[in-house]
């Protein structure tokens, strides 16, 4: 185990000078394992990746019986490939009917990349509108519409046009003007410590974009597939976007992304040029397999509804008196404590505790709860009297 943490370190691209280096051995339902055998629950599911589990029977045949059929065979757009194809109409048909042309790309960024680019063609327009501390992955086009500096700054000149506004202040929404191709957010600031807006303010923010012709572009690449108490976030509201962005818990495990849009916006990118955007491996067969059998299963099962008796639990359990406010819907909670090193010491005893945790970019005196939608009413318990547990250590 030692061994391949030092292999880890030193052939391995790394993301900052402190991994966490947890040697995963296996993975299973709300679990990680280690070589040991030690259980770690998941307080993070992949950042919201894990909606179903991990390595749910459903999922893994799909994959297993996709992978003996074929894998790669063709850029994306060329051939008809079976689960593409079923994965979009099923996309599709549980979206509203405006949503109805899947484009999938290989990630999240690359999905932000190729809606952005199709706001602008669509709408000849070059303003981008986005919202303090947002984040939408880390591609330049995707690091443009950041709304954090400190991310930003190494790595200008980004794209032009940015405009930063305030989340949910409906004062500056007249700031989207005639010049505005698109306007960008999370309907829950995931990174933000998972701030919901004031109702009504993702309906003006809808309105004001329809007034102005700019595109509304709805990144739930966290908050979808059940996270939040519904399929989708945005249909707390029924403030539907113009765009929507998916990934993460889309791929059931397996790398996927896609952008939806209607007919007439979606066709922009087949014509002046043809190509307009084009990706390798997006909507890879595998993944979509994988993403359609983890899609049937959070129907089959009412996934979103369970999210929302578990968020119910998850408040009435997690009561030591560090936790100042609990903040979020559903399954993606965030706890805010008394103090920022609280939540250091909490993180310094995660592993110990067999809990797997992790900072928010923007937020650093709250705890992300975000476990699969899969857990039971007694691993729940389990999970939340552990996380009390841990914070009393804490003190």
């Amino acid at each position: 185990m030692d061994q391949l943490k030092e292999l880890f370190l030193k052939y391995l691209g790394q993301t900052s000078p402190y991994p966490v280096g947890l040697v995963v051995d296996h993975a299973s339902g709300c679990f990680i394992y280690d070589p040991s055998g030690k259980r770690y629950f998941d307080l993070i599911s992949g950042f919201s990746v894990s909606n179903v589990g991990h390595a749910h029977p459903e999922v893994i045949s799909a994959i297993t019986k996709q992978a003996g059929r074929y894998l790669h065979t063709m850029v994306y757009g060329e051939y008809v490939q079976s689960s593409q194809v079923l994965y979009a109409q099923s996309l599709a048909q549980s979206l509203p009917s405006s949503l109805n042309r899947v484009f999938f790309t290989a990630s999240g960024s690359e999905a932000v990349e190729g809606a952005l680019k199709l706001a602008k063609r669509f709408t000849g327009r070059h303003e981008l509108v986005t919202f303090r501390n947002a984040y939408h992955g880390s591609t330049h086009g995707a690091l443009s519409v950041m709304g954090d500096e400190m991310y930003k700054s190494a790595f200008r000149p980004l794209l032009p046009s940015i405009r930063i506004l305030d989340f949910d202040r409906p004062d500056q929404l007249d700031r989207i003007t005639r010049a505005t191709a698109a306007v960008i957010l999370e309907p829950i600031q995931a990174e933000a410590g998972i701030i919901t807006p004031l109702p009504g303010y993702l309906m003006a923010v809808r309105e004001r974009c329809r007034e102005t012709g700019a595109l509304l572009l709805y990144d739930e690449v966290q908050t979808g597939f059940g996270r939040t108490g519904d399929l989708f976030a945005f249909q707390h509201e029924n403030s539907i976007p113009d765009i929507l962005i998916l990934a993460k818990a889309l791929g059931g495990g397996m790398p996927l992304g896609a952008f939806i849009a209607s007919d007439e916006i979606m066709g922009t990118l087949t014509r002046d040029p043809v190509l307009g955007h084009v990706t390798t491996f997006g909507g890879h067969p595998v993944s979509c397999a994988a993403g359609l059998a983890a899609f049937n299963l959070l129907l089959r099962n009412s996934l979103p509804h369970k999210a929302q008796e578990s968020e119910k639990k998850a408040k009435a359990l997690l009561n030591h008196p560090s936790i100042k406010e609990i903040r979020g819907r559903g399954l993606m909670l965030s706890l805010k404590l008394d103090s920022e090193k609280r939540v250091e010491r909490f993180f310094n005893l995660s592993l110990d505790q067999g809990l797997l945790f992790d900072y928010f970019l923007f937020c650093r005196d709250s705890l992300r709860f975000t476990p699969p939608l899969i857990i039971s009413d007694s691993e729940l318990e389990e999970l939340c009297s552990l996380v009390n547990e841990t914070l009393e250590k804490a003190g």
